[in-house]
């Protein structure tokens, strides 16, 4: 008998970096927004003590170096567990993407194993376990709409975003994300969001405004070498979007349409232009509702 749990990807609203701690991390302000595109993972219990990963993906690594199978051992570790796991992965979320894809799977290791052993930690517990292996983490465990400081370990839930469609493209290549800080940390950050005023708009539930202020300190770097990028948003804006942006440190896109039709357009455009062979016509969500 196993646990069954999806584990949802992720877009960046707005993304700002404001400084950096001593020990290197970099401190954010972004607000995080859960969409309808998800890996589903089955955990079964073995009694062996042993811990694994199987998955038809070859881009994901079946060794103690997934995320999964980190959160399974620190589990054991920390609570004495004895049993084991095997756990199936069904990958879904492009991997390499600025989805949050590993640590959307990691928080699901969380919530299901928190239940599978009986181990009985509440939200806030996991949270703290979570960041030790991962900044995004907590966020993938709250989920929804939520401002995300600190390193990412701060949450505040936020009103659910205006439903609107949105499509997501990844394109065929893969961003090292250690890379992407790297060169914001030798450039100047000259204009950074409005992380505040894009809180705002989606408490007053203002889609409009709130397209006009989404932004990502990240996407300038990124564009920079990957000009794929600033392609699939011109393609995605001439579609109808009201707008089209970049989440995390890329290269994946995502583009906001107030009318259904004007997304499917703008999906058919992208996937006709074999500039994004992962892309998907969804909307957002919160899987706690």
């Amino acid at each position: 008998m196993g646990i069954t749990e999806k584990a949802y990807g992720k877009i960046n609203l707005g993304l700002d970096v404001i400084g950096r701690r001593d020990d290197g991390y970099h401190l954010v302000k972004m607000i995080m927004q859960n969409v309808d595109i998800y890996d589903t993972l089955v955990f079964e219990e073995t009694d062996d003590g042993s811990v694994s990963v199987v998955s038809g993906s070859d881009k994901v690594p079946c060794d103690e170096s997934n995320l999964v199978c980190r959160v399974a051992n620190q589990l054991k570790e920390n609570f004495g567990i004895t049993k084991g796991v095997k756990i199936s992965l069904d990958k879904k979320i492009p991997v390499a993407a600025g989805m949050a894809g590993g640590s959307a799977d990691a928080a699901a290791a969380y919530r299901a194993l928190n239940e599978l052993w009986g181990i009985g930690l509440d939200e806030k517990k996991l949270c703290e376990l979570a960041v030790k292996l991962g900044a995004d983490i907590p966020y993938c465990i709250v989920g929804g709409t939520a401002l995300s400081e600190g390193i990412g370990e701060e949450l505040t839930t936020l009103k659910d975003v205006p439903d609107f469609s949105l499509v997501v493209a990844k394109p065929d290549i893969d961003v090292s994300t250690g890379w992407v800080y790297k060169e914001l940390d030798s450039s100047k950050v000259e204009v950074h969001p409005d992380i505040d005023g894009i809180r705002a708009s989606i408490e007053s539930g203002d889609l409009t405004k709130m397209c006009s202020l989404i932004d990502n300190v990240l996407e300038k770097v990124t564009r920079s070498k990957y000009s794929v990028i600033g392609e699939i948003e011109q393609i995605l804006l001439q579609n109808g979007a009201l707008g089209a942006y970049m989440t995390g440190s890329g290269p994946t896109v995502f583009a906001i349409f107030d009318d259904a039709t004007k997304a499917e357009e703008g999906y058919r455009a992208v996937r006709e232009s074999n500039l994004a062979p992962e892309c998907f016509l969804t909307r957002p969500i919160n899987p706690n509702r």
